[in-house]
């Protein structure tokens, strides 16, 4: 994904996609934010060949942080030379990168169902140095973790693959709070839920999110790697491993109480992303990776659905404009193209089509840019997207 620190200042993070061959490696690089050519590069970050996404985040340090595979580093934010090295307690790749309020960070590893339970692990963002004993979960965890600052305290956000948990950050330590919500059974008609959307007091997440190209490569030592390349076997596009349709659900944040919706009713839904809540337009937007649609589904009275789309195929996580009720997602074409669609709040009209020239759609991250624009990451495409 793409990241500002200073203003036009802008990086991109990711890790190799060497599923077979030569080992993985995690890279940053500085870019020229209106020709996105190459300003600074990171060297090879070791990443013990764990193939999957990482994250990068800019510190109030001034260091660009980068996590992959098992490895955190800290980076110069000029000549993204490695001020520090850091190898992560437990040998899976991580996914998600946080900073707290008081600057320290927050990383964890990626385990499915029957994998055993998840390690959260806070550093010193200057040491990289461990703060405290790393925190075994009770359940794996696939996405990432959100966090939130409210009257009560700091709290990190959890998707376990039955319940929902939440974490309270008490100085140095990270304790488990009785928030628990379950939205799932395990081995049942639906799958993981990816990242939650924290938003109008409640946490926001799809299921079906271990589809079988996910379930593959964390199903290997190290993740994602091979003597011989899986090749087609790792499309998202594969039918889904149960029966059940996409649903989108809401965890309420103070009873822990679960409504869910399932606007398309497509046997075998799945998705990649998390969906996103605008509390502004009383609005949250869910869809269907794997059999195509996205949906508006009203949330002023409950969850109803307000509107759909049914001919396109979101997978990343979108950016939302409130004040012009305006959402950019991709859609994975028919025709192999990866486009990026604007889409108006209200009625679900698409406004505006580009396409990046990516024949790719993964499950990314679109970051807003200066202005009207959008910067977009495939395996094979970073591309800057502006509208008037």
């Amino acid at each position: 994904m793409a990241i500002e620190r200073d203003p036009g200042q802008w990086y991109v993070g990711g890790t190799m996609p060497a599923f077979s061959g030569p080992p993985p490696y995690g890279w940053v690089e500085r870019i020229d934010p209106d020709t996105l050519d190459v300003l600074a590069s990171s060297p090879q970050l070791p990443c013990s060949e764990h193939v999957w996404c990482g994250a990068i985040l800019a510190h109030a340090n001034g260091s660009i942080m980068s996590v992959n595979g098992d490895y955190l580093h800290r980076l110069d934010p000029d000549s993204l030379e490695i001020l520090a090295e850091r190898r992560l307690p437990v040998s899976r790749s991580h996914n998600g990168l946080l900073a707290f309020a008081d600057g320290s960070l927050i990383t964890k590893d990626l385990r499915l169902e029957g994998q055993g339970g998840t390690t959260i692990t806070r550093l010193d963002p200057d040491s990289l140095e461990l703060i405290g004993e790393p925190l075994v979960m009770p359940e794996g965890s696939m996405g990432r973790i959100a966090a939130d600052i409210t009257s009560d305290g700091e709290f990190v956000y959890v998707p376990g693959t039955e319940r929902l948990f939440r974490l309270l950050v008490d100085d140095e330590r990270l304790t488990l709070d009785a928030w628990t919500p379950t939205y799932r059974q395990p081995n049942g008609e639906h799958g993981l839920a990816w990242d939650s959307c924290i938003a109008g007091g409640a946490s926001w997440v799809m299921d079906c999110g271990d589809i079988n190209s996910v379930r593959m490569i964390h199903t290997t030592e190290p993740n994602g790697r091979w003597d011989t390349p899986p090749g087609s076997a790792l499309s998202w596009r594969q039918p889904a491993p149960w029966d059940g349709p996409q649903r989108l659900l809401r965890a309420d944040t103070t009873t822990g109480h679960i409504e869910a919706i399932a606007p398309f009713g497509t046997p075998g839904g799945g998705i990649i992303a998390p969906p996103v809540h605008i509390p502004e337009h009383d609005m949250a937007i869910a869809w269907d990776s794997v059999n195509g649609g996205l949906a508006g589904i009203s949330t002023r009275d409950g969850l109803d659905v307000a509107w759909t789309i049914g001919d396109v195929r979101p997978s990343m996580q979108p950016v939302v404009y409130p004040t012009s009720g305006e959402l950019v997602i991709n859609d994975f074409t028919a025709q192999g193209s990866d486009d990026v669609i604007v889409v108006d709040i209200s009625s679900g009209a698409i406004l505006d089509r580009v396409s990046t020239g990516s024949r790719i759609a993964n499950g990314m991250f679109l970051s807003p840019g200066p202005g009207r624009s959008i910067f977009y990451c495939s395996t094979l495409t970073v591309a800057k997207i502006t509208w008037s």
